[in-house]
């Protein structure tokens, strides 16, 4: 089928979620066979993870990387629960995830064996209970740097400076990227210790946004784009009955993406920088060279978007454990459904029959 967006720019936006981002994986499998490749890779924590996974690598063996990176995550637990669903499956999860806290995972994190109270005030094992040095080198094996900064891909990865509050982008655009970088937008507190670059230390940037959404949608210019908006956490959930269920639910809530307000305050601007240029259409000459008229002139055109927003749903069985529920059976679940979610998606008819906007934002949630 001959696509009509061919003239929209592909650009993969990638949630943080721990474990649940093998869902990722899924979905960029099928989008990779369905022949939506990315030019722009943008993601937070475990998204960073992904996203360099996928750019530092050659499209033939991006797959195979996530695969390897998934594999060797989920190798802790390899073996499959005897429950398919219900309080088996459940209790089965809790003592995957259990085993995990105190055990680690192969080429992600160790757990310190000092307690946090008899190490140095400041160092890392003072305020941090796992050691990500492992992840350095799973990033080192697995990702070409050298093709991730070089490449044709644009990567955005986002932290948050522990000194000032401050959300930063690393962008293969505008600097050299290396593990550090990946390892800074997962260093989540106070589970990971955070990560020194240019001498400042940096945590995970789903403390302020767990989505690079906004970033994208700021840094866009006048040529479409068409992105594919990868959730790990749905905001929308039922009434919990219990208190287990109601810390989960409030880990849905704060790690939910805020496409909508996002996509809503983008839209909002574009309306009103059309309704400036028409207004200023309107003026007589000699207005027209007024300073108020060039701040309303100065900024750009920016190209229409589409947003396929994929979302990976709760399933019952879950628990607030859920992002750190690495367990072999789990994650070829989260897997699958991302590569389920994709094809629903892209049969849809709202998807084979869209028309790509001339302006403006469009959200789809077609899943």
């Amino acid at each position: 089928m001959a696509r009509a967006e061919q003239a929209e720019r592909c650009v993969l936006v990638l949630q943080g979620g721990g474990a649940l981002g093998a869902y990722q994986g899924g979905v960029y499998e099928a989008l990779a066979a369905s022949d939506y490749i990315p030019e722009w890779v943008a993601g937070i924590s475990i998204g960073a993870v992904n996203a360099a996974l996928i750019a530092g690598n050659p499209p033939d063996k991006r797959v195979s990387a996530l695969r390897a990176f998934w594999t060797r995550a989920s190798s802790r637990v390899p073996f499959p629960s005897p429950y398919e669903d219900g309080w088996g499956r459940k209790l089965f999860n809790e003592g995957a995830a259990a085993t995990i806290a105190m055990t680690g995972i192969p080429g992600f994190f160790t757990p310190r064996w000092s307690t946090p109270w008899t190490a140095l005030p400041g160092s890392p094992e003072a305020i941090s209970l796992y050691d990500t040095a492992p992840l350095r080198e799973t990033l080192l094996e697995l990702v070409d740097f050298d093709l991730l900064n070089d490449g044709p891909l644009r990567f955005s990865v986002g932290a948050v400076n522990v000194l000032t509050g401050n959300f930063v982008y690393f962008d293969n655009r505008e600097r050299r990227i290396g593990p550090e970088h990946i390892m800074a937008s997962g260093a989540l507190p106070p589970g990971f210790p955070p990560m020194m670059i240019d001498g400042e230390p940096f945590w995970d940037g789903g403390i302020v946004s767990n989505t690079p959404l906004e970033f994208v949608l700021d840094e866009r210019r006048a040529d479409p784009l068409l992105v594919f908006q990868v959730d790990l956490f749905s905001a929308r959930g039922m009434m919990p009955r219990t208190l287990a269920e109601a810390a989960q639910r409030e880990k849905d809530i704060r790690f939910s993406s805020r496409t909508r307000l996002n996509t809503d305050i983008h839209k909002r601007i574009a309306q009103l920088q059309a309704a400036a240029a028409r207004l200023i259409d309107k003026l007589p000459e000699h207005l027209r060279d007024d300073p108020d008229v060039a701040t309303l002139t100065q900024h750009h055109t920016c190209g229409a978007v589409t947003i396929m927003h994929l979302i990976n749903r709760a399933e019952g069985y879950e628990s607030e454990a859920k992002d750190y529920e690495f367990s072999r059976m789990t994650v070829d679940g989260h897997w699958q459904s991302g590569m389920d979610d994709v094809a629903r998606s892209l049969a849809s008819p709202r998807w084979r029959h869209r028309h790509p906007p001339s302006q403006g934002i469009v959200t789809l949630d077609l899943g």
